[in-house]
């Protein structure tokens, strides 16, 4: 293997293949290949599924489908019971990190996030991160830890994403209805018709599938993050992987890479609204790089605060395209009130005037084309 710094994604069937506790049977194996890496000084973060079901069976909740309350009390003891597994399969430390949505979107701690693990990695520990579903409300939510694993491989600079399940990777239909199925091994670039092929999970504990790896891919590989989806129930993976073999789907690198503060803007911030631009404001943001201004906004959806993320939306004669996100410098109810005028009219009409620009381009990042 190649890569210096890989993040290891985990599934919650592999750390309690039954649903009701932490198991060894697969984790054995993911934790010898792990110091393997330690080995050949590649460094590992592992991001690891499986609280809720690592404690499911220490809470009383009396259904199959438990109350909030009830699934943040497994997440609690379960938080315990599954690093107390991992743990005693390594002879180095490991160490805990629970984060959520609300942790990326902010700067100031997304920073101490990285700083925090790239001091654990040169001390050569461990670290072990998830959701923190105790307290995570659903607007800071991540929501599944295949999309985390991938703003975790953005935050600490990986090389690859090793997202490990219960399946051998990316299939050109569904293998569990159809036994003629093709695994896919290379995919250059995600498409339409890639994510048309996810399907979902059959795991009642598992809060992603096919569609959320997918998602995990694209969002590493648009920042040249080698990704990679393979079956972690099978202990020959790992010896492939260690000899620089594709074991399962793997997804390239696309050349085109953000800058920091942009990546963490398209990648991490979730939209609070949208503002709606006419065309000339298109050709503004995408041939020369500009701000958006006022006169270019024709519209808005939602209620939002200034300083929160919007989509940037344009009507065309088909459909409406997203073509970008930025932070907005008004608020919904300001930037109602100034829409289509011009940027030195702005102070007679609210009083004030607080930016020339709508969105500055500094905070600003467009779509594909």
């Amino acid at each position: 293997m190649q890569y210096k710094r890989i993040v290891v994604k985990v599934g919650s069937a592999l750390v309690s293949p039954d649903g009701q506790g932490c198991s060894g049977k697969h984790v054995l194996a993911i934790a010898g290949f792990i110091s393997d890496c330690h080995q050949k000084d590649i460094e590992v973060i592992l991001v690891s599924s499986g609280s809720v079901a690592a404690g499911r069976a220490l809470i009383t909740h009396g259904s199959n489908n438990p109350s909030i309350a009830a699934k943040q009390a497994m997440a609690a003891v379960g938080q315990m019971q599954m690093m107390a597994n991992w743990q005693r399969f390594f002879d180095f430390s490991c160490s805990q990190l629970l984060i959520t949505h609300g942790d990326l979107k902010d700067r100031k701690r997304y920073l101490n996030i990285k700083n925090t693990v790239r001091v654990l990695l040169e001390n050569r520990a461990l670290p072990i991160i998830n959701e923190n579903d105790t307290v995570a409300t659903q607007e800071l939510k991540v929501g599944d830890n295949d999309n985390l694993a991938a703003l975790v491989a953005m935050v600490v600079e990986a090389d690859a994403l090793l997202i490990l399940s219960d399946v051998d990777g990316v299939f050109d239909k569904d293998p569990r209805k159809f036994a003629d199925a093709i695994l896919l091994p290379n995919i250059e670039k995600i498409t339409q018709d890639i994510y048309d092929l996810a399907g979902g999970t059959s795991n009642h504990l598992a809060t992603g599938g096919m569609a959320t790896k997918i998602q995990a891919a694209d969002k590493a590989c648009e920042q040249g993050i080698e990704t990679f989806i393979v079956n972690g129930t099978k202990p020959r993976v790992f010896e492939q992987l260690l000899n620089g073999e594709n074991p399962g789907t793997h997804f390239s690198a696309q050349g085109n890479t953000l800058t920091a503060k942009k990546q963490w803007l398209k990648n991490t911030l979730k939209s609070s609204g949208a503002v709606h631009v006419d065309q000339g404001a298109v050709r503004a943001l995408q041939e020369t790089g500009a701000s958006l201004l006022a006169i270019g906004v024709k519209g808005l959806t939602g209620d939002f605060a200034k300083g929160a993320a919007v989509d940037i939306i344009y009507f065309d004669e088909q459909a409406p395209k997203i073509i970008g996100k930025g932070i907005s410098q008004y608020s919904s109810s300001d930037l109602a009130r100034i829409q289509g005028q011009g940027s030195h009219n702005i102070e007679a009409i609210l009083g004030y005037c607080p930016s020339q620009e709508v969105i500055h381009r500094d905070d600003l990042v467009l779509s594909s084309k």
